[in-house]
């Protein structure tokens, strides 16, 4: 088994430099990155694009190049370090201020090798534990990144082990992509059997949630007591429901058996929804569990005591909008499950009938 020495992030950099912040959206000006063009899955979302004046001053110094990778170092505390290699694009690019920009020293570090062990990082929590945290955002600073020792394989094996990676995730995207078809597939058949949720047009009488079930916000144990962490439940996080998955995904962070005395939980059959995240098209997503698990004050969750859970887990990812519409629509949205909902829902069976 190869044993590979580990380097600072700074050695293998020519250099991280932080981008810009900019609030004009001129049509002919220069395409800038901002947070929500990099997903969780360290992938580009061209969906939205911002420009940039073309006559900021010197712009060239933050124009990207291929073998560059993009650290989201500014954001909520739970997308802090999301990261992305750019391999290049049809015009020039630059970022924004939320974002550094590192430049690996082609001698002795391949970028895509970088992107995912900051991935890997992200997705072990790593950054979320480095944050300096304020109201609405939270940090990773620049110093305490370059400090972070990285495995430095030979450049030969980084592309290797690089390329094995990409693989992988192309399987990954095409799993969550058939996955998104099967979801829109299913709300598509909802729609037609009982209408949308968030507009009522067959006019069914609505019933107020608590009297269909229970609603519980989530919370985090003390931080300062590490005996309330452990493995006797999972901690659920924003990031297990705001997936194209059915289920809940398994968290990466679990609590002890004290801890989960002074958690929320939720038993099986239970619906989670996002209601606290930093974009607000996470507002509202939802999963359903097949477990007892914990969860954090992002979340709130639904449990049913009438009617059969699916159905009204399909009315809630259907009817997400009318959680939508509770949200504060600040930087960190906020949501809550509706008041009401069709009364379809309190039925065992699913069926229409009044």
């Amino acid at each position: 088994m190869s044993v590979w020495g580990a380097s600072p992030l700074a050695d293998v950099l020519i250099d991280a430099k932080p981008g810009f912040a900019c609030g004009d959206d001129p049509q002919d000006g220069v395409f800038q990155f901002r947070m929500n063009n990099v997903t969780t899955e360290g992938e580009f979302d061209f969906s939205k694009k911002r420009r940039v004046p073309r006559e900021t001053g010197h712009l060239d110094t933050y124009l990207l190049q291929a073998g560059d990778v993009l650290f989201n170092a500014t954001n909520s505390p739970e997308l802090v370090g999301k990261s992305a290699f750019f391999p290049g694009y049809e015009e020039p690019a630059v970022f924004s201020n939320h974002f550094l920009r590192l430049r690996p020293r082609p001698d002795r570090l391949d970028g895509r090798f970088l992107a995912r062990w900051l991935m890997l990082q992200f997705q072990r929590r790593v950054f979320q534990g480095m944050c300096r945290q304020w109201v609405n955002q939270a940090t990773v600073g620049r110093d305490s990144l370059l400090g972070m020792h990285l495995p430095v394989p030979p450049l030969a094996q980084q592309q290797r082990i690089a390329e094995t990676l990409d693989r992988a995730e192309s399987l990954r995207a095409k799993r969550r992509s058939a996955l998104a078809q099967l979801d829109t597939l299913t709300q598509s058949l909802f729609l037609d059997l009982f209408g949308d949720p968030a507009t009522n047009p067959r006019g069914w009488p609505l019933v107020p949630i608590h009297e269909i079930g229970t609603v519980i916000t989530g919370n985090t144990p003390s931080r300062d007591k590490a005996e309330y962490f452990g493995s006797a439940i999972e901690w659920i996080k924003s990031d297990n429901i705001n997936t194209p998955y059915y289920y809940l995904t398994k968290a990466s962070e679990g609590l002890s058996a004290i801890g989960k005395s002074v958690a929320r939980t939720a038993p099986a059959n239970s619906i989670l929804v996002t209601c606290i995240a930093g974009s607000p098209d996470c507002i509202g997503n939802a999963a359903m569990t097949d477990r007892e698990v914990a969860f954090n004050q992002q979340i709130n969750a639904l449990v049913p005591h009438r009617g059969d859970p699916h159905f009204i887990y399909a009315q809630l990812r259907v009817g997400k909008r009318i959680i939508r519409r509770a949200s504060t629509d600040g930087m960190k949205g906020m949501g809550a499950p509706p008041t009401t909902i069709p009364r379809a829902t309190a039925t065992s069976n699913g069926s229409i009938a009044a």
